[in-house]
């Protein structure tokens, strides 16, 4: 199985603080993920540690929705949220170097999301769980490109 915890970088030339209200306006996220194309904030949430949003996401295969907390905010260094009950961890972490910001996305199977597609997918489970694993090492390096397109040319 291919490894459950993925992240990669790239220098974007805006600042921590321009990077970190980009990402962390999760109705945005269509404009970057290839998976996600859309969010939208739970219940008047906008973004602290604790608040939810759901996410609908579609590949070739399917669609779905999915409900996320915000589990970390603290404006021009991380943005991170879990997805469902502790399933899985994606988060975007900023760093001041020479030319602007180096953002990192990183992205982690949590062992409640291993236990979740062993009970949903039983045999088929590390199947399913090498093809989530593999969108998300492919779409991490896309998302980046994205933010940073998005991010210079404001």
């Amino acid at each position: 199985m291919s490894e459950l915890r993925h992240s990669a970088s790239i220098t974007v030339a805006a600042s921590p603080e321009a990077l970190y209200d980009l990402v962390s306006d999760v109705t945005r996220t269509g404009e970057w993920s290839p998976i996600c194309q859309e969010c939208w904030w739970d219940e008047g949430a906008s973004g602290r540690v604790g608040d939810r949003f759901t996410g609908h996401n579609a590949t070739p295969e399917r669609t779905w929705e999915t409900r996320s907390q915000v589990v970390a905010a603290d404006r021009g260094r991380e943005f991170a949220w879990v997805v469902g009950a502790g399933f899985v961890r994606w988060g975007f972490r900023m760093a001041p170097v020479p030319g602007g910001t180096e953002l990192t996305e990183s992205w982690e199977f949590l062992p409640a999301g291993l236990a979740m597609f062993a009970e949903r997918y039983g045999e088929r489970a590390d199947e399913q769980i090498a093809l989530r694993t593999r969108q998300a090492h492919e779409g991490i390096p896309v998302t980046l490109a994205a933010i940073q397109r998005i991010a210079e040319t404001r």
